[in-house]
């Protein structure tokens, strides 16, 4: 009898282990920062948020429970953020380039609608690592010092008035194309205000687009 169950043992590990699969993935996120209000103001100069070109790198770990349904987990370091652009009289125009680096968590129900592809959606949750900025100015000589100055002061002003964690819901569907490549595309959208201490009701949420290439080892 022990034999019986020592051996039967084994085989539920063995094949809970042949469901599961690692892997790493990678590609290019557009992203954009979602505010309340619709337009931004500077001396009385309006301006827009407009999207940012980004990029992530990730790993993965997939349980399948059977050939249809299955759970994944991943963690991913993401540069994701916005821009804000404000146009001058005189065809002046100032862009930041505004780079929240972000640690983000996403865990996925997944449903494979053929063997090859797989939709799921799920929610995240994500850390700020580190903010950037860099400021652009066309149409006009840009001061390289008070550009220096403005970068730094919009890396500390966010950095000093941003909480630490937001979370979200996500997203999308992957497609296996050849023996554990498979391609992946996703949208995120942020739940939490990112604001730490809100005036008069201002909110900032991020949206993000994810596409990108992975692995899944066998």
């Amino acid at each position: 009898m022990k034999k019986i169950l020592l051996a039967s043992a084994v085989a539920f590990f063995a094949s809970m282990n042949a469901q599961t699969k690692f892997g790493v993935k990678a590609g290019y996120a557009l992203s954009k920062l979602d505010s309340n209000e619709n337009n931004i103001e500077f001396d009385g100069v309006e301006g827009n948020l407009k999207s940012k070109s980004g990029f992530y790198v990730g790993a993965l770990v997939e349980h399948k429970f059977n050939n249809k349904f299955a759970v994944q987990g991943e963690v991913q370091y993401a540069n994701l953020g916005g821009k804000a652009k404000v146009s001058f009289p005189g065809g002046v125009t100032v862009t930041e380039k505004l780079n929240f680096n972000r640690i983000v968590i996403p865990v996925s129900a997944r449903y494979y609608a053929t063997p090859e592809l797989g939709i799921y959606a799920g929610p995240y949750v994500s850390f700020k690592t580190n903010t950037t900025a860099k400021i652009e100015v066309s149409g006009a000589m840009g001061n390289p010092q008070a550009i220096s100055q403005g970068e730094e002061y919009l890396e500390r002003a966010f950095n000093d008035n941003l909480k630490s964690t937001d979370f979200g819901l996500f997203f999308g569907a992957d497609y296996d194309v050849y023996k554990g490549l498979f391609i992946d595309a996703r949208y995120s959208f942020g739940l939490t205000n990112m604001i730490k201490d809100p005036v008069q009701g201002e909110k900032l949420k991020m949206n993000f687009f994810q596409i990108g290439l992975g692995y899944k080892f066998k």
